[in-house]
């Protein structure tokens, strides 16, 4: 009965939500900031090997927010959290903050050409996004660019690539929590 006689604006958009429940704009805010940074801190975690396995995870989920939420992150965020992820990376300082922010700017002009895209293409620009960071990461570190560092970079290449629909799953459901309502006292 209630319902038939509130007007269209008076609804929720998603559910009925319950009675004071809110989105919280910290929450809304802080949660792609904070999953962005506890991944460029998982390489503190992983063992050293022969070769690099692990991809730039930190950098995945960076990718992962900016495609799945376009208009979430600003143009100017990846030198704070590409300096950060220098710090933990092991890559010179500045490397990060660079292909971080070459990134962003990338990913705007795709954004501004393709506003409209589908899994597939996201999982491909992705990918091409990964390729080009790793083997630009492997030309700002200094090392000496060999056939060997090429086909060991692969690996990575690969297992991030592979990696991706995975993370962009997760990054959904931090996406569904960072706008879920929650009870506001007060």
């Amino acid at each position: 009965m209630i319902d038939r006689l509130s007007t269209p604006n008076q609804r929720r958009a998603y559910g009925s939500g319950g009675i004071n429940r809110v989105t919280s704009p910290w929450r809304a805010k802080s949660v792609p900031y904070i999953t962005i940074l506890l991944a460029s801190l998982l390489p503190i975690w992983m063992l050293a090997d022969v070769m690099p396995l692990a991809p730039p995870i930190g950098f995945l989920v960076f990718l992962g927010w900016r495609i799945m939420r376009p208009g979430l992150l600003p143009l100017w965020i990846g030198v704070p959290l590409g300096a950060f992820d220098d710090l933990f990376s092991g890559q010179p300082f500045g490397s990060g903050i660079l292909l971080w922010s070459l990134t962003m700017i990338a990913l705007e002009a795709i954004e501004a050409r393709f506003p409209w895209r589908g899994f597939w293409q996201d999982w491909f620009t992705a990918g091409l996004a990964i390729v080009l960071y790793i083997t630009a990461a492997m030309v700002v570190s200094g090392a000496s660019l060999t056939v060997h560092l090429a086909l060991a970079a692969i690996p990575q290449i690969i297992v991030g690539i592979m990696l991706y629909p995975l993370l962009a799953r997760m990054i959904a459901w931090f996406d569904r929590f960072r706008l879920s309502r929650s009870r506001r006292v007060g």
